[in-house]
């Protein structure tokens, strides 16, 4: 199904990328969960109550009374959605269409490896380097919360909650896996696989806003991963992690079959 010299080596080349953020994401995790005391959560509601634009467009929020809902508003509206998105970005479009630019691609495709072994493999490659990320912050928001307020965190929430955002950002990495797929042009796949998702985020951001920016929100999937709804059972926010799951699929198949039919020219 996959080659394992192949996923060996393209694990190796995210390796540097995934300690970077995953050593980012480790900071933020830790100091944010830290700030869940009177004094510190009280002067974040300040700084929310004092430039409401800035805060509100990166999704946080002043008001919560819990760990996990504290939680949401100041890691799951920018730090632990976009962090990720970056690897999906930077990798890839190196595992497919930066091998074909640069030529690479012509050793593997001369060797006795199918197409679909090839494109399968470098899948198996950003799928893991996501899975990775995504466990890597699980993991150390349940540490971080025992350490600071034992018993405090809704771990059955958070879980659910990463689940979500699991899938938010295999959606993500579809998008980028497909443009890679379609361009044989380093610079026009990292166009279309950053530019999307960028522009997705943005668009987010001035729904957050609110007023009439708020209709910003039906043009972005990023709409479709609700942090607070997730964990309050909504039915809807539930749908929404259905619905980016099987876009997922759908991106991620169309890849396969784009890359196996396409004449790459090299």
């Amino acid at each position: 199904m996959i080659n394992a010299a192949l996923y060996k080596r393209g694990l190796r080349r995210s390796a540097l990328l995934l300690a970077v953020l995953c050593a980012v994401t480790a900071m933020y995790i830790w100091i944010i969960i830290s700030m869940f005391q009177p004094e510190t959560a009280k002067m974040l509601d300040e700084y929310a109550r004092l430039m409401p634009e800035l805060m509100a467009a990166v999704g946080m929020t002043a008001g919560a009374t819990t760990l996990i809902a504290f939680m949401c508003s100041y890691l799951y509206g920018f730090i632990l959605p976009v962090f990720p998105m970056l690897f999906c970005i930077v990798r890839a479009n190196a595992l497919i269409a930066g091998q074909v630019d640069n030529c690479s691609m012509v050793s593997l495709l001369a060797a006795p490896v199918k197409r679909r072994t090839i494109v399968l493999t470098q899948l198996a490659v950003l799928l893991s380097g996501i899975l990775i990320l995504d466990v890597f912050s699980t993991v150390l928001e349940i540490i971080g919360a025992e350490f600071y307020f034992p018993g405090e965190l809704d771990v059955a929430a958070l879980l659910l909650l990463n689940i979500g955002l699991l899938f938010l950002h295999l959606f993500i990495g579809g998008i980028c896996f497909l443009a890679s797929c379609l361009f044989s042009d380093a610079k026009r796949s990292l166009g279309f696989g950053a530019g999307i998702p960028i522009l997705m985020y943005v668009l987010k951001m001035l729904s957050n806003l609110g007023g009439n920016a708020e209709n910003a929100k039906y043009f972005t999937f990023f709409t479709l991963f609700d942090p607070n709804g997730i964990v309050a059972g909504n039915s809807g926010a539930i749908t929404g992690m259905i619905v980016l799951l099987i876009g997922a699929v759908i991106l991620f198949t169309a890849g396969i079959a784009v890359f196996c039919r396409k004449d790459l020219n090299i």
